[in-house]
């Protein structure tokens, strides 16, 4: 094989590779959070990169592990160095420490932190592999058949894909199955141990007319994204836009689709 072959397939090579981390495309949906009927869509079976909306499947993995026992928000979690090593957004967290299960869900569901959730991962499985199998299996019940989960916290990875539908359709399920949790979402700041965090989801609870509840998450190749529930004439629903260029545009399109939705 000659070097100008060589070249060539490394180009294809990293077309293919840049493709899978562009940018996404911008993709709203409104549910009606009660019977989950959609009535309102753009692109929200486009697949893209869901950035920190992935932990609502890490966050929805541990609440069903404490519903049937195998796990009680009590438990100590000894905590690794990978998890120890996540890169920021995160708790602080020190290899060979220990922290109770519940700070660890907090400092996901309200601040997004890296490391907390690869943490609940392994405090679920003793292994990466098994934590994704146990998400594709949620996946699966729940029907976000569009989804492909790589890790944890929603960090870009080659592979690790969800679309406006599922994260919905997630968001309305921790809605309807995990109702005594759902208020960690609404919360401005919490106490995660020895340390308050504060909500990456602020300016959303601020700003959003009728919010209850919102998920907020960032990277370069997912852009801005978010998962609320609002309540807007009398009429509960989920919102979902992935690929906002701001997080004023994210505010933005969530308002006009709340507004104008039929």
């Amino acid at each position: 094989m000659n070097s100008r072959t060589l070249l060539y397939m490394f180009a294809i090579c990293v077309t293919l590779l840049s493709s899978q981390l562009q940018a996404s495309q911008n993709a709203a949906i409104v549910l009606d959070a009660n019977t989950e009927e959609v009535l309102y869509e753009r692109n929200s079976d486009y697949r893209s990169h869901p950035a920190g909306l992935t932990k609502l499947i890490t966050l929805y993995a541990a609440y069903s592990a404490v519903s049937d026992g195998t796990l009680s928000l009590d438990d100590d979690i000894k905590i690794s160095s990978k998890a120890a090593n996540e890169p920021p957004v995160t708790l602080g967290l020190r290899e060979g420490s220990e922290i109770k299960l519940m700070y660890l869900v907090r400092a996901v569901a309200v601040q997004g932190a890296n490391d907390a959730s690869t943490a609940i991962a392994e405090a679920l499985d003793v292994s990466e592999l098994a934590f994704l199998e146990r998400l594709e299996k949620h996946s699966s019940e729940l029907g976000l058949s569009k989804s492909t989960w790589k890790n944890a916290h929603g960090l870009t990875k080659v592979g690790h894909f969800s679309t406006a539908h599922d994260i919905a359709v997630l968001f309305a399920k921790h809605r309807s199955d995990f109702r005594p949790y759902f208020n960690m979402f609404s919360r401005l700041s919490t106490s995660a141990g020895k340390t308050n965090v504060a909500s990456s989801a602020r300016r959303l609870l601020k700003e959003i007319d009728g919010i209850e509840a919102a998920k907020f998450g960032y990277t370069r190749a997912a852009g801005f994204a978010a998962a609320v529930s609002v309540s807007h004439s009398d009429r509960d629903l989920i919102v979902v836009v992935l690929g906002a260029s701001t997080t004023a545009d994210l505010v933005r399109q969530i308002n006009n689709l709340v507004i104008n939705v039929n």
